[in-house]
C-alpha cells in the first residue's frame, strides 16, 4: 500500500522529469500524456480524464473530468499557463469536493514570460 506522502513524492519527481525533458511551450495535453506515461513507468495506477460525478442531495447534477487520478488517492490538474489564477485553484478544490479525495495538485508546466 502506498501512502499519500510517498505517492506525492513520486508524483512530484515524475512532474519534474517531464518538465526537464519537455521544457516549456507545449499544450496541456502533451504534458498530461507525458506525465501519465512517466507515472505508469514508476508502477503507479493512473486514470486519465477520469469522470467525477457531482451530486446534489441524491441527484447527479453534472460531472467534471480531472486530468489524472493517481492510485485513486490523488487528483492532478495540469495547466500550461504563464501563471495560475484563482479559477484554476477553485477548479481543483471542486474536483476534490466532488470526488471526496483529500489530496490534489495543481501542476503548471507554463511558459516563461518573454
Amino acid at each position: 500500500m502506498i501512502y499519500e506522502k510517498e505517492l506525492s513524492d513520486k508524483i512530484i519527481d515524475c512532474a519534474f522529469t517531464v518538465h526537464k525533458i519537455l521544457g516549456y511551450g507545449f499544450l496541456e495535453k502533451v504534458y498530461e500524456n507525458s506525465l501519465r506515461i512517466e507515472l505508469e513507468e514508476h508502477g503507479l495506477e493512473v486514470k486519465q480524464q477520469a469522470e467525477i460525478d457531482v451530486f446534489y442531495k441524491k441527484y447527479n447534477v453534472g460531472n467534471y473530468r480531472a486530468d489524472l487520478f493517481v492510485e485513486d488517492k490523488i487528483v492532478l490538474e495540469l495547466k500550461a499557463e504563464k501563471e495560475l489564477n484563482k479559477e484554476h485553484i477553485a477548479q481543483l478544490i471542486n474536483y476534490l469536493k466532488a470526488s471526496k479525495i483529500k489530496v490534489g495538485y495543481l501542476i503548471n508546466f507554463g511558459r516563461h514570460k518573454f
